[in-house]
């Protein structure tokens, strides 16, 4: 399995935008190929969110990042003070 974790940077107080943001793109993670869930995370001290998503495969996570990328890229552009930033990271389940 595989985990990405793509994070932006909003003002401080703007958790209601990135809460609706989270609830537009929850069903376009869900109908991709390969998707297993998503937690949507928030530190609103200091404006940072991310999206933590599993996936059955590096390259089912790959096709996610292409088809949400370009958009959450167009989303962001007026509103972030930085990002979206993307990693991908090899999940070791320890005894599997």
């Amino acid at each position: 399995m595989y985990a990405q974790l793509v994070s932006f940077t909003l003002k401080p107080g703007m958790r209601q935008t990135a809460e609706k943001l989270a609830d537009q793109f929850d069903p376009v993670l869900k109908g991709l190929k390969g998707f297993k869930s998503a937690s949507y995370l928030a530190n609103d001290s200091n404006g940072e969110y991310a999206t933590y998503s599993l996936w059955e495969s590096k390259e089912d996570a790959e096709a996610a990042a292409a088809v949400t990328g370009p958009r959450l890229e167009e989303v962001l552009k007026d509103i972030a003070t930085s990002g979206p930033t993307r990693l991908m990271y090899d999940i070791y389940t320890p005894g599997s």
